[in-house]
């Protein structure tokens, strides 16, 4: 009994040589264990491969930091082997490490409207570092700057201004030069060092309210050896801000059309590129603060703060605050945000192999539903917690790997992956009673010797090659009968179906079970299946006859179908390329016909242009025209200039079919004199009056 090579999870293997009838496939050896019992399979005789889980490396977790490495999350490595569609299960566990080390980059809008938020930040160096030191020992702080991009429309780029474009009411002022963005001061521990460089700050400005503050921080993320961020630290980017954002794309406002590339391109601490390539969009800026294991707080005006929780929805691992109105508040909202960043922890995965789930379920005081990842919440220092991780493969597949991580943590799980796909069984050596003694018995099935084929090599191939026989049993795919019937002797012997019937066909590539469905019934109850497509009843149409035979909602005004410009199916209109429902009356993306019919307007009406001498051969077939003293129908005026320059009014109708109208055409064509013309540009108001075209000398 058993099933030999790819099979899913919950199935097993029976090896018994006489399990399978003649012409039944051998895939009926793979079932589950009950199934492979109840129809008469001995629990010997059936093999199920197993799965293991093999941890590789398991460092166990750190108490506290200690200048080395802190281990956070175990295990660190693991193997599985598994069976495709049988799901697997492990466990995760971490726990923060007390003193953790931290680097916070202060990056500041100074742009004008933030003067008063800037002296504040000038003296908030001693707090900040106090309220740091309360979290951690090893805390370290960064800052930088940023306004625009300065090129208009975001700066205005007279000389004078660019070298100092605060407002001009204050005159004595210190106003720097406009920038885009501008590193100040690289992680520091000194809290003398981080004062002195704030302290030679000075606000600068722009003309419009958006800031440049996603170049700041994608330049923040992807410059690290600039910053100084250390390998192994909590890293916060805290943007304060009262204004806006540019996102990827803005930058054609000033023809800047090079997507950003997020990569690193800061000379002398100054953005060079900031003029030359677009800004990030908020799906790249995410993925370098995942890639960097960076946290961004947004401290805000209270303005801002709706964007900026928007933005903070789509940036997993971010937070947002309020500033007051001066900035007064910054460093309690800064220690706010880091507690609900660090107690939050999110377990997620990267590089996942196609083909494979994953399901985490937080074990903690406070879990938080998810899809895709494992959230706790509140998680305090020094608390371990722990994941149920459950993975799941849907195919076979070789040594693939993918790695588990915490959000905005360095600490990674790395899990290798293999499927057991094969099963495990002897090989009679002798010819076999089973296989007519002309092949050998593996897990119940025969391989038989060579100029032998079929299910008990019952079939001499003679002068052909096994491969030309089989080959003749496969479509253009390659794939033997479908893999729904059995190679015989150079014939497929099609297999049954699931519901008794059989597939049918040259390569059994066809079935009567498997049409399109109307109201749960095969083919709407109002046809036959056949190879996969439905043979309607006389009074039934559609790909499911769900349709019953009728003209009625394709009929307009004056009897047509569809205006002759589409088709009648399923009883409404399928139109022709731009014409459209309900009726393919009107033609949204065709060409006006004022302009495409002026050439046969003309010779029909006038008998000019360049169709004078072949004008019923070309327009005939496509217009029937009428000259009029006065129009009689109240289509679309045409008022078109033709051949001679005459004016030439006309309306056109079209008829049924895609070319094919009636036309009006006014008999008087009219001109302007060229001293009228001068007149018009003198006086924009002066009335012309429109000359006969016949009445005017050449």
């Amino acid at each position: 009994c058993l099933c030999s090579v790819i099979f899913f999870h919950v199935f097993c293997i029976a090896f018994t040589q006489n399990f399978t009838k003649a012409g039944e496939q051998e895939a009926a050896r793979c079932d589950t264990k009950a199934q492979l019992k109840a129809r008469g399979c001995g629990e010997e005789e059936i093999i199920s491969p197993n799965i293991s889980i093999k941890p590789e490396k398991n460092v166990s977790l750190s108490k506290s930091f200690n200048q080395q490495e802190p281990v956070q999350l175990s295990p660190q490595e693991i193997s599985l082997k598994v069976r495709p569609g049988l799901p697997i299960t492990f466990n995760v566990s971490f726990k923060r490490v007390e003193g953790y080390p931290v680097d916070l980059y202060y990056l500041m809008d100074l742009s004008y409207s933030m003067k008063d938020d800037l002296a504040n930040v000038k003296k908030l160096g001693e707090s900040l570092f106090q309220a740091l030191k309360e979290i951690t020992e090893h805390a370290q702080i960064g800052f930088g700057a940023f306004v625009d991009k300065t090129v208009l429309p975001y700066t205005n780029t007279n000389k004078e201004k660019l070298l100092k474009p605060c407002d001009e009411e204050e005159a004595d002022q210190q106003c720097q030069a406009a920038f885009g963005y501008r590193h100040v001061l690289s992680m520091t521990p000194s809290e003398k060092e981080f004062r002195n460089k704030v302290k030679d700050q000075y606000i600068s400005g722009n003309l419009d309210s958006p800031e440049g503050s996603l170049d700041a921080m994608m330049q923040a993320a992807v410059c690290g050896d600039k910053i100084g961020w250390r390998n192994s630290s909590t890293r916060l980017i805290v943007l304060t801000t009262d204004a806006g954002f540019h996102m990827a794309g803005d930058g054609k406002l000033a023809g800047i059309l090079e997507p950003n590339d997020e990569q690193c391109h800061m000379e002398g601490n100054l953005y060079i590129k900031s003029s030359e390539m677009d800004y990030p969009s908020v799906g790249q800026l995410a993925a370098q603060f995942k890639k960097h294991n960076i946290q961004p707080i947004f401290a805000v005006t209270n303005n801002m703060e709706a964007v900026y929780q928007q933005l903070s929805n789509m940036i997993p691992k971010s937070e947002v605050g309020v500033l007051s109105s001066d900035s007064g508040n910054i460093v309690q909202l800064i220690k706010d945000a880091y507690n609900r960043l660090s107690s939050k922890v999110t377990v997620t995965h990267d590089n996942l192999p196609d083909d494979v789930s994953v399901v985490y379920k937080p074990i903690c005081k406070h879990p938080q539903p998810s899809d895709n990842e494992g959230i706790c919440d509140n998680v305090s220092v020094g608390e371990e917690i722990s994941f149920e991780v459950t993975v799941t493969a849907r195919s076979c597949m070789e040594r693939k790997s993918f790695t588990i991580r915490p959000l905005g943590i360095k600490d990674t799980l790395t899990v290798t992956l293999s499927t057991n796909c094969e099963c495990e069984c002897e090989v009679d050596e002798t010819n076999h009673v089973h296989c007519r003694e002309k092949g050998r018995v593996s897990c119940g099935i025969c391989r038989c010797n060579d100029g032998y084929v079929g299910q008990f090599c019952e079939c001499a191939i003679g002068d052909k090659d096994e491969r030309s026989l089989r080959a003749s049993c496969q479509r253009q795919n390659g794939t033997e009968c479908e893999n729904r019937g059995d190679c015989v002797c150079g014939r497929c012997q099609c297999h049954r179906t699931e519901q008794g019937s059989y597939f049918h066909g040259d390569f059994c590539e066809c079935d009567d079970e498997n049409c399109e469905r109307f109201q749960n019934k095969l083919c709407g109850g109002n046809g036959k299946c056949n190879c996969g497509t439905c043979e309607c009843n006389k009074d039934y149409e559609g790909s499911a006859c769900q349709c019953k035979k009728s003209l009625e909602g394709c009929r307009t005004l004056n009897g047509s179908e569809c205006f002759g410009r589409g088709t009648c199916k399923c009883n409404r209109c399928e139109c022709k390329e731009g014409y459209q429902r309900p009726r393919c009356e009107t033609c949204l993306g065709c060409p006006d016909p004022c302009l495409t019919k002026l050439n046969c307007i003309e010779c029909l009406g006038f008998q000019s242009g360049p169709f004078e001498k072949n004008c019923s051969e070309a327009c005939g077939k496509s217009i029937f025209a009428t000259v009029v003293d006065q129009f009689t129908f109240s289509d679309k005026l045409c008022h078109l200039k033709d051949s001679q320059s005459c004016w030439v009014d006309f309306k056109l109708k079209q008829l049924v079919g895609e070319d094919n109208y009636k036309a009006e055409i006014l008999k008087q064509r009219g001109k302007l004199l060229k001293k009228y013309r001068k007149c018009l540009r003198v006086d924009r108001f002066f009335s012309l009056t429109t000359i006969a075209c016949h009445d005017l000398p050449n």
